[in-house]
């Protein structure tokens, strides 16, 4: 008999890969909700279906949230942003959470390296070290880690970093660093034009097919509930993870490294996030997974 599995934010870059991956196993019969099908910052207002009532009426096996507010910049300075955040990112997955718990079923949610303060003394962080974040943004995810611990019981909580992969179907998400920089290079490249980028900040790249493919193993071996860190191999700032993704994609473009204060933005972002896992196989290096992306690019255009 085939499981049920509820996958929320099914049009963003990670949740139409979960759908693609579970909808071609038999074991599982596939929903997908996004924004149109589901509020999940609802709560339980009168007039309207709670979302409690919403998620019981498909009694799935699994929920997987995959929906969050991600404008790390825009939440920083603006505090009706930062409300929105604190309700996507933090209260709404303890609902949910709270919800599987009274189903009995298990319950994934998605968090990030931005939980961690970063500073150069302390480069790596194992899924149990104490988060301490430093912007708004990543209050808001370490809020919504909190409330699955509270509200939840099967629960798996995987953070990841710096999310690449097949741009998402859902109006006004964000691009990838990757697919901004290839816009951008290839501009560069035909004016001429040298193109400044970062030389700091040092973390990891999630890959969305390879994250998906880690969320079914940890679920179907059963893996202990709890905190996973799933990233790709190989930390990089974002100026040698651009230079990797000119050469795999040969495009010729002049590059200047530069500080972090040259392009200054309202959020602070960590200096070292490296998401130290040590609970799972590794998954392949980056370098691999993007190369895998760029002739995906090819085929599709």
């Amino acid at each position: 008999m085939s499981q049920k599995i509820l996958i929320i934010g099914s049009q963003g870059m990670l949740g139409q890969e979960l759908v693609r991956l579970f909808s071609g196993d038999d074991q599982y019969k596939v929903i997908g909700w996004d924004r149109n099908e589901i509020d999940i910052t609802q709560g339980f207002r009168p007039g309207r279906t709670s979302l409690k009532d919403q998620v019981s009426s498909l009694m799935p096996n699994i929920i997987i949230n995959a929906a969050a507010y991600n404008n790390v910049d825009q939440c920083e300075n603006d505090e009706i942003e930062y409300q929105k955040a604190k309700l996507l990112n933090g209260q709404a997955p303890g609902n949910l959470a709270a919800i599987a718990k009274e189903l009995g079923a298990i319950f994934v949610h998605y968090s990030t390296d931005y939980v961690f303060s970063g500073h150069k003394d302390k480069p790596e962080f194992m899924e149990n070290d104490e988060p301490n974040p430093i912007s708004n943004y990543g209050h808001s995810k370490l809020l919504g880690e909190q409330a699955v611990q509270e509200s939840g019981d099967k629960y798996y909580i995987i953070r990841l970093a710096r999310l690449f992969g097949r741009p998402a179907a859902s109006e006004n998400a964000k691009r990838s660093f990757f697919d901004t920089m290839l816009a951008l290079g290839r501009k560069m490249a035909a004016e001429n034009k040298e193109l400044s980028v970062v030389d700091e900040e040092v973390s990891c790249f999630t890959y969305a097919p390879d994250l998906a493919q880690a969320t079914k193993d940890i679920i179907e071996q059963s893996q202990p509930i709890g905190i996973y860190h799933v990233t790709n191999q190989e930390a990089v700032t974002w100026f040698t993870a651009a230079q990797t993704l000119f050469k795999l994609a040969n495009i010729d473009v002049k590059l200047k490294p530069v500080s972090a204060h040259d392009f200054p933005r309202p959020a602070p972002r960590p200096k070292y996030s490296i998401l130290k896992n040590t609970k799972l196989p590794a998954l392949r290096g980056y370098q691999e997974a993007l190369s895998e992306y760029l002739l995906s690019r090819q085929i599709n255009n």
